[in-house]
């Protein structure tokens, strides 16, 4: 009896580690309802540092409290108001360290690995925001849908994730030959010396070879060329050989275009929008910043002809060291993912309303949905897509169905303009404008 019962706990907790393959479907009935895909990502949050008290969420659980080995003892969760974060250590060393082999118990430890001897080393790793703080974020949950179970594409930091963003991949390559990239979760960046290292095939091949329009936006443009443009890290296209070969550079354009181009009704099929620092949410810049900023990007889908035909993905990066109670370990899908759970949120006239999505996502699920909107289902694929790279596995069909948050038989919602600074609780007061239009000096805002 006590053989059985060991086998049988075995094979549970092998099933549990084994993630399930989710076969290729077909997408649902009405998805090319939807013409424009907007994907929003921001930086550094874990669902629970801004949804951990979303009611029927899978939220901060009750009792917890991580070791502090510094200062002894254990750290609670607690409410933050703080306008400006700290978070912490948030590479795959710490992904792992934190996670602590299902533990979810590391992030003090890991935020303290700098504290000198006799200081005070105050940490926020355990700090969460609350309805007051992000009442936009929160608004856009409530009245569409909520994925409480996003989880970051790669289990390391901003860069990977970026090039799991657009590629769904991460790598490293000896040549500009796609077969020369292997898959690792520390990638090296672009440089100057080496501006086109990313030999592996991104979605941009795909939609270029479909006639698909895309364009990739980049608030204040990009860095080095503009000192507050986005940096390189968060800027990943343009590393990529096949944009340049396929003569696409020029869709990688400051976001001041994307602004110009929802308010004539000719946004592309799809957009992706990555933010400066100051805008990001990237520790230690400005809760209150970040959310303007995506709050005046929304209003301008949403003021925009081509409301009726959208859909908005908005996520996370990574979790910037901050606490998640979700372990991520059961959802691996191969090495080099999944990270730790971010927000996300799908905003369009279609999304369900009021809904929290309990179902396991990932960046891929936006590609997949992209994929499965203007492509017919055809995925990134080293045996189908004519450019063969080594990775390991075709990421989007291993990856959760978004149709599950819309519902293409309702009639079309109408938009929900936000003030993008709204009265908070954040700490100090937000500045007037919450550092908006007048520090990115960008036209469409879509204020009210």
């Amino acid at each position: 009896m006590a053989l059985s019962a060991t086998m049988a706990l075995s094979a549970s907790v092998q099933a549990q580690q084994t993630p399930a393959i989710r076969p290729a479907a077909p997408a649902q009935a009405g998805i090319h309802k939807i013409k424009h895909v907007i994907v929003i990502m921001q930086e550094n949050r874990t669902f629970d540092s801004y949804f951990g008290t979303f009611p029927g969420a899978d939220g901060i659980p009750p009792g917890v409290c991580v070791p502090d080995p510094f200062h002894g003892g254990c750290v609670k969760p607690f409410v933050d108001h703080h306008d400006a974060n700290k978070g912490g250590p948030h590479a795959n060393a710490a992904f792992k360290a934190d996670v602590d082999g299902g533990k979810m118990d590391g992030f003090v430890a890991q935020a303290e690995l700098k504290c000198k001897p006799g200081s005070a080393c105050p940490t926020d790793v355990m700090g969460h925001h609350v309805a007051s703080d992000i009442p936009n974020y929160w608004a856009y949950a409530k009245n569409f849908v909520l994925n409480e179970h996003m989880f970051e594409s790669v289990n390391s930091w901003s860069l990977p994730s970026h090039m799991y963003e657009v590629s769904a991949w991460s790598a490293n390559c000896a040549t500009k030959n796609p077969a020369s990239c292997v898959g690792t979760v520390m990638p090296n960046n672009r440089t100057s010396a080496r501006p086109r290292p990313f030999a592996w095939t991104d979605l941009t091949f795909l939609l270029h070879k479909n006639s698909v329009s895309w364009g990739y936006y980049l608030d204040h443009g990009a860095q080095p060329a503009q000192p507050g443009g986005v940096p390189t890290i968060w800027n990943v296209l343009p590393g990529f050989v096949d944009v340049h070969q396929d003569g696409q550079d020029g869709n990688v354009q400051p976001l001041a275009n994307f602004f110009t181009q929802a308010q004539n009704g000719t946004l592309p099929s799809v957009s992706w929008i990555s933010p400066n620092s100051k805008d990001s949410e990237h520790p230690a810049a400005l809760v209150s910043t970040g959310q303007a900023y995506v709050t005046r990007i929304i209003n301008a889908v949403m003021n925009s002809s081509d409301w009726n035909s959208s859909a908005i993905f908005l996520s996370w990066d990574d979790w910037g060291g901050f606490y998640d109670h979700v372990n991520p370990l059961p959802h691996q899908v191969d090495t080099q993912g999944y990270g730790i759970r971010v927000p996300g949120i799908v905003i369009s006239p279609f999304a369900k309303k009021g809904f929290i999505d309990p179902n396991v996502y990932s960046f891929d699920s936006y590609l997949r949905f992209i994929e499965d909107d203007f492509l017919g289902g055809a995925r990134i694929d080293p045996s189908t897509d004519g450019r063969p790279d080594p990775r390991p596995d075709v990421r989007e069909n291993l990856a959760g169905n978004l149709v599950a948050d819309f519902n293409f038989t309702q009639a079309p919602r109408p938009p929900m303009i936000l003030n993008p600074c709204p009265p908070t609780t954040l700490i100090p007061t937000p500045k007037p404008g919450c550092n908006g239009p007048a520090h990115l000096s960008t036209k469409g805002w879509g204020d009210t």
